[in-house]
């Protein structure tokens, strides 16, 4: 049985489709990489299975259970975490503080701000200071971990790189082995098909909504890459 199964998922913006019947599976402990041009539906599918949108036709599984018609803190509360785009970091908090608003579900297991310091020590001396107030990097690590806060089964990462110098996107992937040797499962969004290849057992490209390819990345040559991300 895979963590995570969507079948046929669709998903609407009002009268607008954004996502057309995704069938997708993960697998406990892999990292799954969804690429794909801007506007493809990545950041919608993670919306999708979190709860911020609301799908009009398919099913979602998670650990067994069909969780389509929960909402999203149900869904929280079950094992899912969402590393949004931008980082939503809360500004009139500071570090330490968005930290702990990533624990209120409760969840049993590793994951503790001590724990998360020790993954990204550039934080713990900028505890006390405004969340909004470091650099990108280190505030995307705080996003980062104030999802695992929450001890997720599932971390789903949007656009992790966006933004960010190659030292930091480095800095910020090489957590991801600690991450799943907790046990966590994580799905990345990214457009830079090469970090996403690099650190994925699974790829699938999404274009205009449907999967357009998927395989392992050994086995994706360049040419049907670009075609599935470009459509050409």
């Amino acid at each position: 049985m895979s963590l995570l199964h969507t079948d046929h998922l669709q998903a609407f913006y009002g009268d607008f489709q954004a996502l057309y019947g995704i069938t997708l599976t993960v697998e406990e402990g892999e990292t799954v990489a969804l690429i794909g041009a801007n506007g493809a539906g990545k950041s919608t599918f993670l919306k999708a299975l979190t709860g911020l949108v609301k799908h009009g036709g398919g099913a979602v599984h998670f650990a067994g259970e069909s969780i389509g018609r929960l909402q999203a803190h149900q869904i929280l509360a079950r094992g899912i975490a969402l590393v949004p785009e931008g980082r939503r970091l809360f500004p009139s908090l500071s570090v330490e503080e968005n930290l702990l608003m990533g624990g209120y579900a409760k969840r049993p297991g590793p994951w503790t701000v001590k724990r998360v310091y020790a993954l990204f020590p550039a934080l713990e001396p900028h505890a006390k200071r405004p969340g909004t107030a470091l650099s990108g990097g280190q505030q995307q690590m705080v996003a980062i971990g104030r999802a695992l806060m929450s001890n997720p089964r599932l971390l789903l990462c949007d656009e992790l790189s966006l933004g960010l110098a190659p030292i930091i996107i480095r800095d910020i992937y090489a957590a991801l082995p600690a991450i799943k040797q907790e046990g966590t499962s994580v799905m990345v969004v990214e457009q830079d098909t090469s970090q996403a290849l690099k650190v994925s057992d699974r790829v699938y490209c999404f274009q205009e909504g449907r999967v357009s390819l998927t395989g392992r990345p050994a086995d994706l040559t360049r040419a049907q890459i670009a075609q599935a991300y470009f459509g050409v």
